[in-house]
C-alpha cells in the first residue's frame, strides 16, 4: 500500500474564494441567482429565487468559525394566486395506440421433452453404522 504524506503547512493555508451566478430565462420562468465568498473560516453569501406565486425569496447567510450556518430569509412582493389558469395545451404526441393485450395465448404447461441426460451417482457411500 502506498502512503502519501501531506505536509502540515498545506493545512495552514486559509480558504479564500468568491463566486456568483445568475439565471433568468423568460421562456421557462427560471429566475435565480447566488453569490458566496469565503475568507478562512468566515463564509457569507446569498441566493434568490423567483417563486411560482410571483414573490422573490432571498436567503442571506453566514458562517463565522464555529457559529454554524446562520440564515435570514426574506420575501419581496405579494403572492399571486390566479382564480383560473389558461387553457392547457393539447398533447403533441397525437392519439395513443390501441392496447395489444386483447387476446392472451393459453399457457403451455403441457409435456416437456424427454431429457437426453441421465445423471449417475457420483459415489456409493458405505453405511456409517454396523449392526
Amino acid at each position: 500500500m502506498t502512503r502519501f504524506h501531506i505536509h502540515s503547512a498545506y493545512y495552514m493555508v486559509p480558504s479564500q474564494y468568491s463566486s456568483n451566478y445568475a439565471v433568468k430565462d423568460d421562456y421557462s420562468g427560471n429566475d435565480f441567482a447566488a453569490t458566496e465568498s469565503r475568507d478562512g473560516y468566515n463564509t457569507q453569501g446569498s441566493y434568490q429565487v423567483l417563486l411560482p406565486d410571483g414573490r422573490l425569496q432571498t436567503v442571506t447567510y453566514y458562517v463565522d468559525g464555529d457559529s454554524g450556518f446562520v440564515a435570514e430569509v426574506s420575501y419581496e412582493g405579494e403572492a399571486q394566486y390566479p382564480e383560473t389558469y389558461g387553457h392547457a395545451p393539447a398533447p403533441s404526441y397525437g392519439h395513443a395506440p390501441a392496447p395489444s393485450y386483447g387476446h392472451s395465448p393459453a399457457p403451455s404447461y403441457g409435456h416437456s421433452p424427454a431429457s437426453s441426460y441421465t445423471p449417475a451417482p457420483a459415489y456409493s457411500p458405505a453405511p456409517s453404522y454396523h449392526a
